[in-house]
């Protein structure tokens, strides 16, 4: 479980602080951020990377760190946290892709980033007994049981 934990940490640390610079980047420089042209929006809603910027260093970036100290300070609903924010990383790559229309090393290195993100969470949440895991378990100890009723956990 402590690996499960600290690579969980590394991952969303690294995620988020990469976040924050490339948000920082495309907010201070919204027509070019690190020499990516504005036209590779033609096919976005944005003329520029200012709202994609804003919402990379605030959703990416602050929630992959906000998840990554909720990991390390195992608070309240830190799988919960990790689990989203893995899932944000995910839906991000694949909106990006579309709207830019491409797919380089980087998207993919990254959606993979996320996907590993949505897995170690998936074992806190297999390992707590976490909702839905719990649901899950009940379901299927009371079919095994043969009874007809269900009784929540």
């Amino acid at each position: 479980m402590k690996r499960t934990y600290r690579w969980l940490s590394i991952l969303q640390w690294f995620v988020g602080v990469g976040a924050i610079g490339g948000g920082t980047m495309a907010i201070l420089f919204p027509e070019g951020p690190g020499g990516m042209p504005a036209d590779a929006l033609k096919y976005a809603p944005f003329d520029n990377y200012l709202i994609p910027g804003i919402i990379l260093f605030s959703v990416i970036g602050l929630g992959s760190i906000l998840s990554a100290f909720s990991i390390q300070k195992k608070m309240k609903h830190h799988a919960y946290i990790a689990m989203t924010s893995g899932w944000a990383l995910v839906i991000w790559i694949v909106v990006q892709c579309i709207m830019l229309r491409t797919v380089v090393a980087l998207h993919i290195i990254f959606f993979v980033i996320g996907l590993i993100e949505v897995f170690l969470s998936g074992i806190l949440f297999i390992r707590q007994n976490l909702f839905p895991i719990n649901l899950i378990r009940g379901i299927m100890s009371s079919s095994k049981k043969g009874s007809a009723e269900l009784k929540l956990p």
